[in-house]
């Protein structure tokens, strides 16, 4: 039995791909939606700033699943055995000695 994708799963990919300030402002905007939302249907002007903080919040959000991101890409990288630090001695030194014997 295929389990079904869920109904916003293309719209997550398509706003994984947007570059980080791009998210930022559409996180703000769609708060402001939200805000703008809960006061027409309320009535009252403060629940328009509700909507602007959860804009914010999933703003500073974004900001940090990218920079989780962008670490686990780093420390893969530093952990890779190409980049080491003693790799790259070995190798120094078997060049070296590679062109004493020429």
């Amino acid at each position: 039995m295929k389990q079904e994708e869920p109904k916003f799963k293309k719209l997550v990919n398509a706003a994984d791909g947007l570059s980080l300030g791009i998210s930022m402002v559409v996180a703000v905007l769609i708060g402001v939606g939200i805000g703008l939302g809960l006061q027409s249907l309320t009535g009252a002007q403060w629940t328009l700033w509700i909507g602007v903080f959860i804009g914010l919040g999933a703003a500073v959000n974004n900001v940090y699943i990218a920079y989780k991101r962008q670490k686990k890409s780093l420390d893969e990288l530093a952990n890779d055995p190409r980049y080491s630090y003693k790799n790259n001695q070995a190798l120094q030194k078997k060049y070296d000695s590679e062109d004493d014997d020429e």
